[in-house]
């Protein structure tokens, strides 16, 4: 448990942006040379910001104008932070001014065309069963948000709608995503009693293999799904998704329509339960009314945080 807060509190930092004052060097004038570099940056993140049973480990330290670009792997993942010249400050991150402005005016104008759009959160077309499918990415921050405010609206109407997670027509986050899709749609499809526990798991760690042993998932006949029929189950997501005219992650969708509910458990269960045509009594359940912090882990995210999207270019 320790592990994860503390990766967590890391990977939170990695993300925020915030600068660190590094203690052992804080005083430090002299201009650090790469290798240097790579040993004040190791010291500092093991020393401070990583539990004594996990380590990083520095793989390269390249200068960029007035500061180090650091190269780092901590548990089997690769990041990159910043530190200055001297090892003076450590940044956990950084943005690439000129990419990050173009990238908030792209997403700002899909989420203009989304919202015309979608259908009001209590306005979806009503059914005796709601048919309600989330299309996400199985590595988008805002994608993982909306499962965890979803799922325990899942638990709640169980059976008393037709429930489903399905993948957007396209990937931005790598290799790792498209894997992840096809072992996905293998298990949601394959061994369905066990997918909504191997994504409380996944939603929170990002452990695929921790999350499958833990979910009991048969791996011998998750090898063979993704071998042989991953990607034409994929295709059938890939098509609803076109159809639907998806363009974000994550894109909610009831009784065909898209809906713009927000992405915490109590109004992901009133826009469901607006779809029905004479609501079951689960719907008077009391969930939460925060949204799930985006990205992997768990806790609440701040107010106004849940607007955001992984869009297609």
């Amino acid at each position: 448990m320790k592990k994860i807060i503390f990766l967590s509190l890391f990977l939170a930092l990695l993300i925020s942006g915030c600068s660190l004052t590094i203690p052992t060097v804080k005083t430090a004038k002299k201009i650090l040379k790469p290798e240097e570099a790579k040993v004040a940056a190791e010291k500092f993140i093991n020393e401070n910001l990583l539990p004594p049973n996990t380590k990083a480990t520095v793989k390269s330290a390249v200068l960029e104008g007035d500061i180090y670009n650091i190269s780092l792997n901590v548990g089997g993942k690769d990041y990159n932070s910043y530190m200055t010249r001297d090892g003076g400050k450590f940044f956990q991150s950084g943005l690439d001014t000129a990419i990050f402005a173009q990238e908030n005016k792209d997403q700002a104008a899909t989420q203009a065309g989304n919202n015309t759009q979608a259908t009001p959160a209590a306005n979806a077309p009503k059914s005796d069963k709601p048919k309600v499918e989330l299309f996400v990415m199985t590595h988008c921050p805002y994608g993982l948000q909306s499962e965890k405010g979803i799922l325990p609206v899942f638990q709640v109407l169980g059976n008393k709608i037709d429930a489903k997670v399905r993948f957007v027509h396209y990937f931005m986050h790598g290799d790792k995503e498209e894997r992840e899709t096809y072992a996905q749609v293998c298990i949601r499809d394959e061994q369905p009693a066990k997918y909504a526990n191997y994504l409380n798991c996944f939603t929170l760690n990002g452990d695929s293999t921790k999350c499958s042993a833990q979910a009991g998932i048969d791996s011998t006949k998750l090898k063979s799904c993704v071998a042989a029929k991953a990607k034409d189950i994929y295709k059938a997501d890939s098509a609803l998704s076109q159809q639907y005219g998806v363009q974000g992650s994550p894109t909610l969708v009831i009784n065909g329509a898209q809906s713009n509910a927000e992405r915490d458990s109590a109004s992901y269960l009133t826009a469901i339960c607006a779809a029905f045509n004479n609501p079951p009594a689960e719907c008077a359940k009391q969930l939460a009314s925060a949204a799930p912090v985006a990205g992997f882990g768990a806790g609440s995210a701040s107010a106004g945080s849940t607007a955001a999207g992984c869009a297609q270019q």
